[in-house]
């Protein structure tokens, strides 16, 4: 008999396979501009963009953040890289039996503080408490509703003057042949921090988690326009988002290696540990497709932005390729895989 590995959770292929074999064909079909088994970040039914997220982060509190800032940062980002105006948060929270009321006082500080940032309130949830060795300390799942941004308008607008736009919102499948491809800022962050404080590695001291909620300056992106689609680069990192993008909107992309922003000991960290930064987790980073014609207005916006001050362009998407590929530091090419699972678990 088959069971669920930690794998599975990792946001990589074999998580997409476990929900595309094992979860979703049993769950009835909603007719919606973007439904369920599209598997984009959010969910979209009667122009209400709904989307909800788990957190099961070990240690809870780690550099740049814990579990309630990144609860509210993750599922606040998931519906704004939709291009929608989050509104209200659902939390649910399941404590371990013997937590200490401090600890669970702390979390819903910061959980109170990002909402607040975010311009998002949480309005409901839940809590139950689970015997001791259960769960380790605390489970949260969020959830937010949101609408459609009053400026998403003018972006399609601006990028319909320079292309077909097939979708109202920015979904994974609409990126489209000669599309900028751009990222917020350095990347792998999140995962690194959490791994060398988990771990105690020590690089923690220059690298802390880019947790933050994105919401604004990703209003302030669509006001720019000409943004065809977005996607945060969480589980399974750059390298996982950028693969769905390819495989859903039917097109390659081209990337140039020394364009990718990661900071100095990130990949040094990630070298030590022999691992890859594009496939590490992020938690404050968004890839973004946009118009060729845009690309510099968007990087200019987002350079304006205290979460966007490391952002480049990257590279294109190619109807020449039906991969996506790397153009490395040395001149060769490679193909950038997806990964198979995280290889940081247990960082989201």
């Amino acid at each position: 008999m088959k069971r669920v590995t930690m794998g599975h959770g990792a946001g990589g292929e074999m998580m997409q396979e476990l929900i595309a074999r094992s979860i979703a064909p049993f769950f009835p079909k909603l007719k919606s501009e973007v439904p369920l088994d599209s598997l984009d970040d959010s969910a979209v039914v009667d122009d209400i963009v709904f989307t909800t997220d788990g957190h099961t982060v070990k240690p809870i509190f780690f550099p740049g953040g814990d579990i309630g800032t990144l609860a509210v940062s993750g599922t606040v980002n998931d519906i704004a890289v939709m291009g929608g105006r989050p509104l209200a948060l659902s939390m649910s929270m399941i404590l371990e039996e013997g937590l200490e009321i401090d600890v669970l006082e702390r979390v819903s500080k910061s959980i109170g503080e990002c909402s607040r940032i975010a311009e998002v309130p949480v309005v409901t949830g839940d809590t139950k408490v689970m015997e001791k060795g259960a769960i380790d300390r605390m489970v949260i799942s969020a959830a937010a509703v949101g609408k459609r941004h009053p400026a998403m308008d003018h972006n399609l607008k601006v990028a319909s003057s320079y292309r077909k736009v097939d979708s109202r919102w920015l979904t994974d499948d609409n990126v489209r042949d000669g599309d900028a491809i751009l990222v917020s800022g350095t990347l792998g962050d999140h995962g690194i921090s959490l791994l060398s404080f988990r771990e105690g590695y020590g690089f923690e001291s220059k690298v802390q988690s880019d947790c933050a909620p994105l919401n604004h300056m990703i209003a302030k992106l669509l006001e720019v326009g000409g943004i065809t689609s977005m996607k945060d680069a969480t589980r399974g990192g750059f390298a996982n988002a950028i693969n769905e993008w390819s495989s859903k909107s039917k097109v390659g992309i081209e990337l140039t290696e020394k364009d990718i922003p990661i900071a100095d000991a990130v990949r040094n960290a990630s070298e030590m540990l022999g691992l890859d930064p594009l496939t590490i987790g992020n938690e404050g980073k968004v890839i973004i497709a946009c118009v060729p014609d845009m690309a510099e207005e968007v990087l200019k916006a987002l350079k304006k932005d205290e979460h966007g001050r490391n952002a480049a362009i990257v590279g294109r998407a190619s109807k020449d390729t039906k991969h996506v590929m790397l153009r490395t530091e040395v001149g060769g090419r490679r193909i950038l895989e997806p990964p198979v699972g995280d290889p940081v678990p247990r960082i989201c």
